[in-house]
């Protein structure tokens, strides 16, 4: 019997988040709604101008969130990722084991990586992105021992801008392939579908068993323009595939049928990690005795909840007479 329903390899940053002013943007020279990568100079500057505001923090980084989010649901995790040896780093370790998370982590030398999360009124998030001592992590990392234990190894696709840390992304989907355990990868972000769309195929035709995406990193991927044709496409290179469409739903393609899963209306309040939970919650279905179709459901519920508060951890946690009710509406 596996030990961890899902072992998470990811960039582990702390995320400190804050409501922020639209004016502040331009104020500072971002790009509205993405993630840009910031060396340290650039991050004190931002996180400066962050001081008279209430933040939040906690560990994050999006495979972290998604681990997160299975754990608090109840699911077995464990977490590979680099922190700094640094009071940061020790706030990351800490936040992770106080959920049970079987931390993983190596420390490096360098800061522990940060990520701020700007959150205007629209809901819209703009992340600066600190990588610090997280982009050292090195196949090295990578141990076959906690893999064996696991039902499956979850990918975040950011691993995959960086030499080593995409050396430790493949070396821990070689090694689960190897054991015999599922693979899962989210594409994280369009410029990284942009920047690699045919690596992200030859992962997607070989070892992933399960692909996570948006609509816009579909739609970047495939071609085509049409959800449905998108999550198809795919579905004839993977075997499973969860595709994100935001307040419409989801799709989720598993042994040749398309599950369309309804979306929630909320009014939505921060879209932070809104994609993350939805992977941690339908990774912790599918490894828990759900279908495909309970567990999508049960992850559209998630990432609804997720968007009408700040911060990518749910403030309300569902409850056992919950998810069964979700799972009896599930058809």
């Amino acid at each position: 019997m596996a030990s961890f329903d899902v072992v998470g390899v990811g960039n582990a940053l702390v995320d400190i988040q804050a409501r922020v002013d639209d004016s502040i943007l331009p104020e500072l020279g971002i790009d509205k709604g993405v993630m840009t990568l910031v060396d340290d100079a650039r991050q004190a500057e931002v996180l400066g101008k962050l001081g008279g505001l209430p933040l939040n923090r906690c560990a994050g980084g999006s495979a972290a969130n998604s681990i997160v989010a299975l754990a608090e649901f109840g699911g077995k995790a464990a977490y590979v990722g680099k922190v700094g040896r640094d009071e940061v780093g020790k706030f990351f370790l800490d936040d992770m084991q106080s959920l049970g998370i079987d931390m993983k982590g190596q420390y490096a030398e360098s800061p522990t990586g940060t990520c701020a999360v700007l959150i205007t009124e629209d809901a819209q998030r703009t992340m600066l992105t600190n990588l610090g001592a997280s982009a050292t992590l090195t196949e090295e990392d990578i141990d076959r021992s906690v893999i064996k234990d696991a039902k499956y190894v979850y990918v975040e696709g950011y691993l995959l801008t960086g030499e080593t840390t995409k050396a430790a992304a493949y070396k821990a989907m070689e090694v689960a392939q190897e054991l015999g355990v599922k693979v899962a990868l989210t594409a994280s972000d369009p410029f990284l579908i942009n920047m690699i769309r045919d690596e992200i195929w030859d992962l997607i035709t070989g070892p992933v068993d399960l692909f996570f995406c948006n609509e816009v990193e579909a739609q970047s991927l495939t071609g085509e323009s049409d959800p449905i044709a998108c999550a198809a496409k795919i579905h004839e290179h993977a075997e499973n595939v969860a595709l994100t469409l935001g307040e419409k739903g989801s799709l989720v393609m598993h042994g040749g049928e398309a599950f369309p899963i309804e979306g929630l209306q909320v009014k939505a309040i921060d879209t932070t990690g809104a994609g993350d939970m939805y992977a941690g919650a339908l990774l912790y279905g599918i490894t828990n005795g759900l279908d495909w179709r309970q567990s999508g459901h049960l992850a559209s519920h998630a990432a609804s909840r997720v968007v009408s508060q700040m911060g990518a951890r749910l403030e309300q946690k569902f409850g056992d007479d919950e998810i069964a009710k979700i799972i009896s509406g599930a058809g």
